[in-house]
């Protein structure tokens, strides 16, 4: 097995980035459009995370792959250690990452022979996201590039300024995006059955969905001192993971939406102690059930369930049929 091969091998089990960056797909995804010539600098080789096109050919760390033509990497790394000059390579850099735009061999070889820095020409390409070089060993660069869409979205920052609402996964900020759709969604129904003219705007939304659903729900974790068993996740990931765990409950049971108390109070009966890290494994590939018998969930009385179940009789829906309810309107 060679050194490459070895890399990815460590990637997968590591579950840290084998492949180098592609460069289009970040600077699309961040719409980064305006180039600056910033001349020619020393740039550290820990810092070129990416490449414009031959990101297949070599490892993150630029070990070359069976795609590398080897011969000419044999030509760079022996004129190298000869001391010859070998021309800058060029470079695009956003933010505090470096992608390669021509010299993805001469790196290569500069990594191999234990260089630190190399000569490059360097274009800026500017973005609004402030993305460092070591957002792209997993996915945070992704994760900031979506929330700055949602804070863009839902004004949040401008509306409840102290919200601190940071999510640690990618595909987890449009998720709540829809959640705050749906709610204004159920909201405007009540208004309308109430006979309110009424209708909430999208700014509305935002704070109501805020204001009465994130916030109760964060109240509640809070009070069970819930995340104390989850380090480096936040407030907001538990919102998620207890919102889905409500959702299950009301599939598995018939039931109506808990309150906020009811479902980070079963969430954490369900899964104290229980290994942290199994259970956030099963909760990221949707495998964590609510515990219980088939009565009724862990944590919940008979007359608590009987209780949901006659809100849910008399028309209360949980989120998922909300939401099919509203796809269904808008077609």
């Amino acid at each position: 097995m060679n050194k490459a091969q070895m890399s990815d091998l460590l990637g997968l089990i590591s579950g840290g980035q084998k492949d180098l960056v592609k460069y289009d797909e970040v600077a699309k995804r961040l719409r980064a459009r305006q180039q600056v010539d910033l001349g020619v600098q020393h740039v550290p080789l820990k810092k070129i995370v990416g490449s414009v096109g031959r990101y297949h050919d070599f490892t993150r760390s630029f070990l070359p792959r069976p795609g590398a033509d080897e011969e000419r990497w044999v030509k760079l790394d022996t004129a190298m250690n000869a001391l010859e000059t070998l021309p800058p390579v060029e470079l695009y850099k956003i933010g505090d990452a470096y992608f390669v735009r021509d010299g993805n061999h001469r790196i290569s070889v500069a990594r191999a022979n234990g260089l630190s820095h190399i000569e490059a020409y360097v274009t800026e390409v500017k973005s609004d996201v402030p993305i460092t070089a070591e957002d792209f060993d997993h996915d945070e660069w992704l994760v900031k590039t979506e929330r700055a869409e949602f804070l863009k979205d839902t004004r949040l920052d401008e509306l409840r300024p102290d919200n601190n609402f940071v999510l640690t996964e990618p595909g987890r900020y449009p998720l709540v995006l829809r959640h705050i759709e749906t709610h204004r969604y159920l909201r405007n129904q009540e208004l309308e059955r109430a006979g309110d003219p009424h209708r909430l705007s999208w700014k509305e939304a935002v704070e109501s969905w805020y204001d009465n659903i994130y916030l109760p729900v964060v109240d509640a974790i809070r009070k069970y001192d819930l995340l104390k068993n989850f380090p480096d996740r936040t407030e907001a990931d538990l919102y998620l993971w207890i919102t889905h765990h409500r959702e299950e409950l009301a599939r598995d049971y018939g039931l109506a939406p808990l309150s906020p108390e009811e479902s980070v109070a079963t969430f954490a009966e369900a899964y104290s102690g229980r290994a942290v890290g199994q259970t956030v494994k099963n909760i990221r590939l949707g495998l964590h059930k609510a515990i219980g018998d088939k009565e009724r969930p862990l944590g919940m009385s008979e007359a608590e369930v009987e209780e949901s179940k006659s809100r849910r009789a008399a028309g209360e829906v949980p989120l998922s049929e909300a939401e099919a309810m509203e796809a269904e309107k808008a077609t």
